[in-house]
């Protein structure tokens, strides 16, 4: 599978209240108090490693303070090894963005319509792998089930890590519309989604709202709650699964509460989960590296306690290791549980994660 990253990786690199939202009903999953910083880190295996390499590799990590890994890929050989040096091996699985030929072969009524009515199936936004799912169908939440369970019955795998757990992207990082010769200063009716007949309908059901009579749905309050809670239940159903296998189930979302509601109609601070990586990626918004702590703190605070932020940090995104070590101090002393890295995680930058880990204290 394409990585997740690819899309918004390749194209920086070359050129690089909401109020009263729908809760989640469900308890979370049990979540022990830390004493000390959690690190974590996005990979993508490579099979080509050997047992060796991994063992040296993976002990560096622990070093640093690493816990714990999401592998993108199901590789016991690096889970096991991972496991091996203390830390977590965690699955990290695309959720609703799902491009299997297979999967779109069968079900192509699965996918995602937008507001000028062309399916995902057929017509992807953006880029080619853009395959997404309409959370309101059961068929879609009991295909995630299932795949989400036959990942965590697997005795090497301590937890999975969701990924795309969202609508497109309406609105993409600044950075990002150069590439694409797209201003978003208002949301296209061809990356809004999801307008299928079993949305309408459950919307209808719901708010007593044809939405297609809506002159700017796009506008309209309830349409966009209606949004939020159809993947709320994707999330809270998978939430239930990973509870029945007495695994922790983690989540990789967008930089901050506001930023997630506006851009992909994600409504995180709502989940009830094992702990979250917003992707505080300071260059996809053309930020400096003080905006990782000021994004930190928004979610830490929105979170009130209910469950663990580890900040994701790109680290093509910064110029030196010294800014590494600066952005992963911003995000320890704004709240953060520890931090997430995707990128070449270089002995500088371990050496940075250390140094940032042993100079800010940890909060009991």
């Amino acid at each position: 599978m394409t990585s997740r990253r690819k899309f918004v990786r390749t194209s920086l690199l070359t050129g690089l209240s909401a109020a009263a939202l729908p809760a989640v009903a469900q308890a979370a999953l049990p979540v022990a108090a830390p004493t000390a910083w959690k690190h974590w880190v996005w990979i993508n295996p490579d099979s080509k490693d050997t047992a060796p390499q991994l063992a040296a590799r993976y002990r560096k990590y622990y070093e640093a303070g690493i816990r714990g890994i999401f592998f993108e890929k199901d590789s016991e050989k690096h889970f096991r090894a991972a496991k091996a040096q203390k830390l977590e091996a965690h699955h990290w699985i695309w959720t609703m963005n799902r491009g299997e030929k297979t999967l779109l072969q069968a079900h192509p009524e699965w996918y995602a319509v937008s507001r000028n009515g062309q399916s995902c199936a057929t017509h992807p936004p953006y880029v080619d792998y853009y395959r997404w799912l309409c959370p309101s169908r059961e068929e879609v939440k009991q295909y995630l089930e299932q795949d989400y369970a036959a990942a965590l019955k697997k005795d090497y795998v301590d937890g999975i890590h969701l990924d795309y757990v969202r609508f497109c992207d309406v609105i993409l990082p600044v950075n990002l519309w150069d590439k694409y010769k797209i201003v978003q200063t208002s949301e296209l009716p061809e990356y809004d989604f999801c307008y299928c007949a079993v949305c309408k309908a459950a919307y209808k059901a719901e708010y007593g709202l044809d939405i297609d009579t809506v002159q700017y749905p796009e506008a309209s309050p309830s349409w966009r709650a209606f949004r939020y809670e159809r993947v709320n239940e994707v999330v809270r159903r998978l939430t239930n699964v990973a509870k029945s296998y007495k695994k922790p189930i983690t989540a990789a979302v967008f930089p901050t509460p506001d930023i997630a509601h506006r851009n992909v109609k994600q409504d995180w601070v709502n989940w009830n989960i094992s702990g979250v990586c917003p992707m505080i990626y300071h260059g996809f918004y053309k930020e400096n590296v003080t905006w990782i702590g000021q994004a930190t703190k928004e979610g830490v605070q929105a979170l009130n306690g209910k469950f663990p932020l580890y900040a994701g940090l790109f680290l093509p995104d910064f110029r030196n290791d010294a800014e590494v070590q600066q952005g992963i101090e911003n995000a320890l002393r704004n709240g953060a549980a520890g931090v997430s890295l995707f990128g070449d995680v270089s002995d500088g930058t371990l050496a940075a994660l250390k140094t940032a880990s042993t100079k800010v204290p940890r909060r009991s």
